[in-house]
């Protein structure tokens, strides 16, 4: 998922900047996915040192796949809950 369509389900349209928040905020505490979310380019969006390489781990260890310019092909791999 994006950051943007998890603030869409959440009734936020615009709230990209809100999810980054509440994930960096809570991940640990709550448990939360945070690896399984990226920015709308298919990008990894962390620019922490280290942070991004355990990112792309993460999602590859759960068979997400990476293009030649380290992007995910987001109609292959972005989660659609409207089809559950």
């Amino acid at each position: 998922m994006t950051y943007g369509q998890i603030g869409q389900l959440a009734g936020s349209p615009r709230g990209a900047r809100q999810v980054v928040r509440i994930l960096h905020s809570s991940s640990k505490k709550h448990d939360l996915p945070w690896h399984r979310v990226i920015n709308a380019k298919g990008e990894i969006g962390i620019k922490a040192e280290g942070a991004a390489e355990h990112q792309k781990a993460m999602l590859e260890s759960e068979g997400i796949t990476f293009t030649e310019r380290n992007t995910i092909d987001l109609e292959a791999f972005r989660y659609h809950p409207e089809i559950f």
